[in-house]
């Protein structure tokens, strides 16, 4: 992953810190956070994504149990039309980081599904009717 995105940092009682635009306040820096700022970055100044449809950390219900997702993207409407997971690069992206997504999906309904580790990424494009997904070759531009 090259980060080519800048963000403030600081260090509070020894440790490091980034201010996150989105949420409007600072985080613990960790390696899945560095995965999470770049990746919404990216989404918003290559993709075209407007900052204002992005969400970082939002709870969501699946099957009666509270679960937060990374970043979601919501449509124009208001509902989630992209579900992203982000892992540290030192995680493998493998079927089980794969179904936590598909289970948020269950109930989410997003069009496309995203799973990051910064340096491998995959992105989803679900047919809710057909109920059958097909890997894209790249992440859809806004």
């Amino acid at each position: 992953m090259v980060d080519n995105y800048t963000y403030k940092t600081k260090v509070i009682n020894s440790k490091e810190f980034l201010f996150d635009e989105l949420r409007k306040k600072w985080i613990q820096i960790t390696p899945e956070e560095k995965v999470r700022q770049f990746f919404w970055k990216y989404l918003h100044y290559e993709k075209k994504y407007p900052k204002s449809l992005i969400a970082i950390e939002k709870q969501i219900i699946v099957h009666q149990r509270k679960k937060r997702f990374d970043i979601v993207i919501y449509n124009k409407n208001g509902n989630a039309h992209i579900l992203i997971e982000c892992k540290s690069p030192t995680i493998s992206l493998n079927e089980n980081s794969l179904n936590q997504l598909v289970n948020y999906q269950s109930s989410v309904k997003a069009k496309y599904l995203i799973i990051t580790n910064g340096k491998a990424t995959y992105c989803l494009e679900i047919d809710q009717n057909l109920k059958k997904a097909k890997y894209l070759n790249d992440i859809p531009t806004y």
